[in-house]
């Protein structure tokens, strides 16, 4: 969330970035409602410390003059009453209105409206090109009974599949070559929980803006989520810590992901572009409040590597203010080019987060002049394996239907060079 004295302080500043973000916030009503609840502290306090004093006088009263402070305590009490009631309501408007306020813009960020918007800053290779008519991935894993169609639904409901055989293999190939990559630039791997409790999910900003698209597990009981990303159990790892950041704390994590996708219902119904469970490859990092612009640069240039490794055209997007959710100030995307879609799709993101979460999730760092400050917090997917997928075998297919492996990759697919 963002600083409250950034918004009270520079509220001109925070208005021009809720223009360009495309939002509609009122800060001028939340403005008013933070002036009621700093008025309400001042009054309830006030009223306190003198019932307290009341209390501590009543007992040193003579009998003659008790029932008079008594009765005054009586109605300073209801006053109290009053005042405390009217305090939280004004402090639940004032969280619901807060918590929307969007981070800052990077200074570096495009401004434009939404995602047809994005700046495309860089393409990798051309297009691929084929002396044949290219077929979609759901078409060639259907021949190849890679994916259960008949099951899916069975089992489990739609958008849930079974990846079997040699696409099993790929995922895994790919799994190993990324991994080797990310730990060979010092990225500590970690395996987190994919079930968290509800102050994860609102420290890393996906409570209350989007419960709709969490899974609960036992609502009432155990009260847990499901995570649509490994971003929300690892930047929670450190929750209420004060880290040493003398060197950035960087982390590659590998997970299940599980997603409602209650806004995307009709979107890409064939294949496995949008699925309910999926998994991906994601960094997080933790870095001083004046380093994370330049750890944003080197998470997006890993990325870019990674993706070039793998020979597949891209371009690169600096996501437009309109396009950004909320807690990011900056963000690149990566987008595959998919030759039976005859478009580019988007299959990696890197954002830098600043310390929207970490004021959540209260973790520090103490600077030069051992002052505590918030961490600034980033992520970036680096390989959402369903996307991943659908890449490889729609730019890698053959005219006989099979799927030529990434030379990247070989290492990794014992010994096959095509599938």
């Amino acid at each position: 969330m963002l600083d409250i004295k950034i918004i009270r302080n520079n509220p001109e500043l925070v208005k021009d970035n809720i223009k360009k973000r495309n939002l509609n916030l009122d800060l001028d009503t939340f403005l008013e409602i933070d002036a009621q609840k700093l008025d309400l502290i001042v009054k309830v306090d006030e009223l306190r410390a003198i019932k307290n004093k009341v209390s501590k006088e009543i007992p040193t009263l003579s009998n003659e003059l008790r029932p008079a402070k008594i009765a005054e305590m009586k109605k300073l009490w209801e006053q109290l009453e009053l005042l405390e009631k009217q305090q939280s309501e004004v402090e639940e408007k004032w969280k619901e209105m807060y918590y929307k306020i969007p981070n800052l813009l990077d200074d570096t960020a495009a401004i434009w409206n939404t995602d047809e918007d994005n700046a495309v800053e860089l393409y990798f290779w051309e297009k691929t090109k084929f002396d044949f008519e290219p077929k979609a991935h759901y078409e060639i894993w259907e021949a190849k009974w890679w994916i259960d169609t008949d099951k899916w639904s069975e089992v489990s409901w739609a958008r849930f599949w079974y990846l079997k055989w040699d696409l099993v293999l790929l995922q895994f190939a790919l799994i190993n070559y990324a991994m080797t990559k990310l730990v060979a630039k010092w990225f500590n791997p970690i395996l987190p929980p994919v079930l968290v409790r509800e102050k994860a999910m609102f420290g890393t900003w996906f409570f209350p803006a989007w419960e709709d698209g969490i899974y609960s597990v036992n609502p009432g009981e155990d009260d847990l989520y499901l995570v649509g990303t490994s971003e929300v159990p690892v930047t929670s790892y450190h929750s209420d810590e004060i880290l040493d950041l003398q060197t950035p704390k960087m982390y590659v994590a590998y997970s299940s992901c599980f997603r409602r996708e209650a806004g995307s219902a009709w979107k890409d119904m064939r294949g496995i572009l949008r699925g309910h469970q999926f998994d991906k490859i994601e960094m997080v990092c933790f870095t001083k409040n004046n380093e994370s612009k330049k750890m944003h640069d080197f998470m997006i240039w890993v990325e870019e590597e990674i993706w070039q490794g793998l020979g597949i055209p891209y371009q690169k997007l600096n996501v437009c203010s309109g396009d950004l959710w909320n807690p990011a100030m900056k963000k690149y995307d990566l987008e595959a080019w998919m030759p039976a879609q005859d478009k580019y799709r988007e299959v990696t993101s890197c954002s830098n987060v600043w310390e929207y979460q970490s004021r959540r999730l209260g973790i520090k760092y103490r600077d030069e002049n051992w002052d505590l400050q918030y961490a600034h917090t980033l992520n970036g997917t680096v390989i959402a394996m369903s996307r991943c997928l659908i890449a490889i075998m729609e730019n890698y297919q053959t005219a006989e239907w099979n799927i030529k492996i990434p030379e990247a990759l070989i290492p990794f697919m014992w010994g096959k060079t095509e599938i």
